[in-house]
């Protein structure tokens, strides 16, 4: 209940903030331009401070990085301003989403601590090796002792302690420890990508499924089985895409073991990258959102590791200073260039600051704050009409299915 009411308060406190600044603002400047939304943007954002979890700030202001990143490149290229080398690349989402998952995949073993603990609990439940085996082979790759106890109890709860000899300072943990129940490499990664998929499924059918209802109901209403069709196929596609990124990780990493005799740190990270490249069996509208929804993860992971080796100045609330600006930045491509914005983020931008809704009439950068800063002389009185046919027609009614966003 009280994250619930953190939650609100950051959204409302945000909306509302907003249109008040951006009133105050032109009413101080006696003009409307860029700097208003970029600084009533900026200002509200401090609304994140309800939220008193550091570690979901730093989360959502990665988040919003890698989307002002976004919009800030789009609207370079559209201009022929600048552009990265390979951005004409057909698979560069994928790249770059295999370049975040290497860095996660990395964390997730080498140091999960720099992970958010959800973020862990979803990977660790997901995947088919269990969680002293982690610690083992983290333990083993930093050359520190590994607990033969906890290894041992683990073996004993699968029935395999006697089967396999465990010493204090192997040279790499074998496959025989990372899956017990079978000798088979091979076995093991197919049980564990159908596992996976039997595991996810259920979820992946749910993110399908009930936000293509919200957002489309009038869609479902008139064609409910199609609607049901199409949430089945995403979601099948979507869990042989995580399933098939748990066979690879395996695969890659009792390869390793089948080929050399000492592990090394780097061997998870080039799994991560590897088994990534499973993205593309996902469709291509959604890889680069799927790249944005990791790289937070992974920037958020390598700031961790950054500062805890001294390698970046660990700044008190410097996560509220880049989330304010952050939003300064998206309130601007949102008023002045919302095609530079994914589509789905800025229709739910829009929902929240009801830009669109009151007047849908409204050029793009005139939101509900700005209709409210219009003085009574700029706006036109209607003439009256001579007509009466004219004074009895009916108003023109709108259809909020038309509005984007909707």
């Amino acid at each position: 209940r009280e994250e619930a009411c953190r939650i609100g308060l950051l959204f409302g406190g945000f909306t509302g903030s907003y249109h008040a600044l951006r009133c105050l603002l032109r009413k101080l400047r006696k003009k409307e331009t860029p700097v208003n939304a970029i600084l009533a943007g900026s200002i509200a954002g401090l609304s994140i401070l309800a939220l008193d979890d550091s570690s979901r700030r730093r989360t959502l202001a990665l988040y919003l990085l890698a989307r002002v990143a976004q919009c800030a490149y789009n609207s370079a290229k559209s201009k022929n301003k600048f552009h990265f080398w390979g951005s004409h690349w057909k698979h560069g989402d994928s790249l770059l989403f295999s370049l975040a998952c290497a860095q996660v995949m990395y964390a997730f073993v080498m140091r999960p601590e720099s992970l958010p603990k959800a973020y862990q609990d979803f990977i660790q439940k997901t995947g088919p090796v269990a969680a002293p085996v982690y610690k083992a082979v983290r333990e083993n790759c930093r050359g520190a002792p590994v607990n033969v106890a906890s290894i041992s109890a683990y073996l004993s709860s699968r029935g395999k302690a006697n089967n396999v000899k465990l010493e204090e300072f192997p040279s790499i943990i074998p496959c025989s420890i990372i899956h017990p129940d079978t000798n088979s490499c091979l076995s093991h990664n197919a049980k564990a990508a159908s596992a996976t998929f039997r595991k996810t499924f259920p979820l992946y059918f749910s993110l399908t499924f009930v936000p293509f209802v919200v957002l489309h109901l009038q869609k479902f209403l008139d064609t409910p089985a199609r609607t049901c069709w199409l949430a089945v196929k995403g979601s099948v596609r979507s869990t042989t895409f995580l399933s098939a990124f748990v066979g690879i990780f395996q695969a890659v990493i009792c390869m390793h073991r089948k080929i050399a005799s000492k592990d090394h740190k780097l061997v998870y990270w080039v799994a991560g990258g590897l088994s990534a490249l499973s993205v593309l069996l996902e469709k291509k509208a959604r890889r680069s959102e799927l790249a944005l929804y990791v790289l937070p993860r992974a920037g958020e992971s390598l700031w961790y590791i950054l500062v805890n080796r001294k390698l970046l100045p660990d700044v008190k609330n410097a996560e509220v200073a880049l989330f304010c600006a952050c939003m300064g930045g998206i309130m601007y491509y949102l008023e002045y260039e919302p095609d530079t914005m994914a589509p789905f983020l800025r229709g739910l931008i829009r929902r929240f600051l009801a830009s669109r809704i009151s007047n849908p009439g409204l050029s793009v950068n005139q939101t509900t704050s700005y209709t409210y800063l219009q003085t009574p002389d700029a706006v036109k009185k209607p003439k009256i009409q001579e007509n009466p046919e004219v004074e009895t027609s009916t108003p023109k009614q709108y259809n909020l299915e038309s509005i984007p966003g909707l």
